[in-house]
């Protein structure tokens, strides 16, 4: 009886669902608090801590970007929650404006199916083994 009762308790833990959070999860209580022509880079980074990513050309821009998934036994993750803070910086260091974003605010990218095409020959089977022939006995 006992020993049912552990293997069912371990048939039914295997099945619950694993919440996974990623990125810098910060609360928007504290980016409520920011304002824009008022507050620094330096009040940012002690307040809401270091980015997760920021502009690499143009505006001085952070990036605040987070998510929790769940996943259940071996199916596909599904997201849960989205979070992501833009915050951009004048050429002062002075933050210039604030913009959120979440899960809903996503748009669908399709990717295309467009191969780039490559110079150069299509050798067969063949063709690649007596081209190799010869490589190999070089002493």
């Amino acid at each position: 009886m006992w020993l049912s009762a552990v293997v069912l308790m371990g048939a039914i833990s295997a099945c619950s669902p694993r919440i996974d959070t990623r990125g810098n999860a910060i609360h928007m209580e504290d980016v409520a608090t920011l304002e824009a022509g008022v507050h620094t880079r330096d009040h940012v980074l002690n307040k809401l801590g270091s980015p997760s990513n920021s502009s690499a050309f143009g505006n001085d821009t952070w990036y605040y970007i987070s998510e929790r998934t769940e996943t259940t036994a071996f199916f596909a993750p599904e997201l849960i929650e989205r979070q992501i803070v833009v915050i951009k910086f004048n050429e002062h260091g002075v933050v210039e404006n604030i913009d959120t974003f979440d899960k809903e605010s996503a748009e669908l990218v399709e990717p295309t199916d467009r191969k780039t095409p490559t110079a150069g020959n299509s050798l067969g089977m063949i063709e690649q083994l007596l081209s190799n022939l010869g490589r190999f006995n070089k002493k």
